[in-house]
């Protein structure tokens, strides 16, 4: 049986995945978010609110994503940052202590380790209507914090999640990671029409605090905090909102070994708390779209691409086999005098696997397109698209097979 057949349902999927995507972008839900106008400093219903930002070791980027909270437009009276050092063995305690004598900034001191534990300290300080987080890598946009605030109108959103980029991509790996993340601004701002959310980042997601503490605060999530409590809440019956022109910027790892790591702990989280803790979610058509579409694939996702990444090792090594073969008893002088005529398109190589794949890269490219102007995020994505098409592919798989093995096996990684 010839291997591209196994690859054939998982394409479709794709393809059917990204129709959805398509289809609810166009929807009346989609379009009114679109339309979502940010709120105004002026205005008195404002909500208080509380940034988060838990800190292990962020001694040369705390200060950079403090100062950009201080600098959003929001009344100072009704925003409070608050700092969480979470055991740190540098310089972060020591550069904290230079905003001690900031009205708006809290210090505080968390020694049991674990980003929960912070974040959970930092809401304990504080009786603010909105807790947000923020990590210590990251930096926000002025206008953030009020072009997130109109999506908790509704009493049943629990949470709302932002547009996340990578903070001055330098090579070609964190711009393919660039074009990830903006990939990511579509599909939540579509997931989020459909309540299909389910994971709140930890750049920048805000959450209705008296709704956290009824859910019993952050848990440790198998390293993937954000994740669980995104879960937590889908299965509690909120809501969780995106705001498409947040922008807010992230640092992303540099080298191959540090985005495997980073990249197999989200993996196996995601794994872990569904298939353990959350389980009842996948097919349930209580939970909707979340339920029936969106976990379900997550998991098709991480098998198709383990699959496709054999499939194409099988055939790049088997082509080769026959391509040695063919011209074992010919003269390698032969072999390679050109050849005369004229290239005719007629006999270019085709079928519904090469067909099913351009249209599957064909909707990965415009899902990033879309998501960079739909939220206005700054910057050239000529190096990101480039990277992305020729680098995800190759990688991905490496951490997909890692954390499915040891999810398998049981294995537990340091992440810290």
């Amino acid at each position: 049986m010839n291997a591209e057949i196994l690859v054939y349902p998982f394409l479709f999927v794709t393809i059917f995945f990204e129709a959805f995507v398509l289809v609810t972008f166009l929807s009346a839900p989609a379009r009114g978010a679109r339309a979502r106008q940010a709120a105004r400093v002026e205005d008195p219903a404002l909500p208080t609110v509380a940034i988060i930002v838990p800190c292990l070791n962020e001694g040369e980027t705390v200060a950079a994503t403090t100062n950009s909270l201080l600098a959003l437009e929001y009344p100072k009276d009704k925003l409070e940052i608050i700092l969480v050092d979470n055991g740190s063995t540098d310089d972060t305690p020591t550069i904290m202590a230079r905003y001690a004598g900031n009205g708006q900034v809290t210090i505080l001191r968390e020694e049991i380790r674990g980003k929960h534990n912070a974040v959970n300290t930092g809401i304990a300080s504080t009786s603010a209507d909105l807790i947000g987080c923020l990590d210590a890598d990251s930096f926000v946009e002025p206008d953030a914090l009020l072009e997130v605030i109109p999506s908790f109108r509704d009493e049943s959103v629990g949470a709302t999640t932002a547009a996340m980029s990578v903070h001055r991509p330098g090579n070609l790996l964190q711009h393919m990671q660039n074009a990830e993340y903006i990939f990511g601004i579509t599909l939540r701002h579509v997931l989020s029409s459909v309540n299909g959310i389910y994971v709140t980042p930890g750049p920048f997601s805000l959450y209705r605090r008296k709704v956290v503490l009824a859910l019993g605060g952050f848990r440790e999530g198998h390293k993937t905090e954000d994740l669980e409590m995104a879960l937590r809440l889908q299965k509690a019956g909120y809501w969780i909102e995106n705001a498409p022109r947040a922008r807010v910027y992230t640092k992303a790892p540099r080298t191959v070994p540090a985005l495997l790591k980073q990249r197999t702990r989200w993996t196996t989280g995601f794994m872990r708390n569904v298939s353990n803790e959350y389980r009842g979610l996948v097919g349930n058509r209580r939970y909707g779209a979340l339920g029936m579409i969106v976990l379900p694939i997550g998991f098709l996702a991480i098998a198709s691409g383990i699959l496709l990444f054999i499939v194409a090792i099988f055939q790049v090594v088997r082509h080769a086999l026959v391509a040695y073969q063919l011209r074992s008893g010919i003269p390698l002088a032969y072999a390679w005098l050109p050849h005369s005529g004229t290239f005719d398109w007629f006999y270019l190589p085709s079928s519904l696997y090469i067909l099913l794949g351009i249209t599957t890269v064909a909707g990965s490219l415009t899902m990033i397109t879309v998501g960079k102007r739909l939220s206005k995020t700054p910057g050239n994505l000529i190096y990101g698209l480039f990277a992305y098409l020729f680098l995800y592919g190759l990688l991905a798989p490496l951490w997909l097979m890692r954390a499915t093995t040891d999810v398998a096996l049981g294995k537990k990684r340091l992440w810290r």
